[in-house]
């Protein structure tokens, strides 16, 4: 998993706003959706005992074995347009998404 200078610098800026000091971030798919899966982040300083975890950039990723299978080669990035602001997963193993990109199926 990688993840862009935009979305470290969205993370960091979040983490300050909360005054939460050397936090990272908990990347996990979760059950739900019309498409099936969702992704779902949090700002966290503790690592799990069986979670992958990555330093992207300065900023510690951790991800639990279950969503590691489904985030494998996934790039994270932050955009910023007149039609949405948000982080967005660009992930390889997704065969489909729903049509307001917020799930997708593998």
């Amino acid at each position: 998993m990688t993840i862009t200078e935009k979305a470290v610098h969205q993370i960091r800026h979040m983490a300050s706003q909360q005054k939460l000091v050397d936090y990272g971030l908990r990347v996990m798919v979760v059950g739900g959706g019309c498409s099936g899966f969702t992704y779902n982040l949090e700002l966290d300083n503790t690592a799990n005992p069986d979670d992958q975890l990555f330093e992207e950039k300065g900023l510690t990723i951790y991800v639990d074995p279950m969503s590691y299978q489904y985030l494998n080669g996934t790039t994270l990035d932050y955009i910023e347009s007149f039609k949405y602001s948000g982080f967005h997963f660009d992930n390889p193993n997704a065969t489909g998404t729903c049509g307001c990109g917020s799930s997708f199926a593998i």
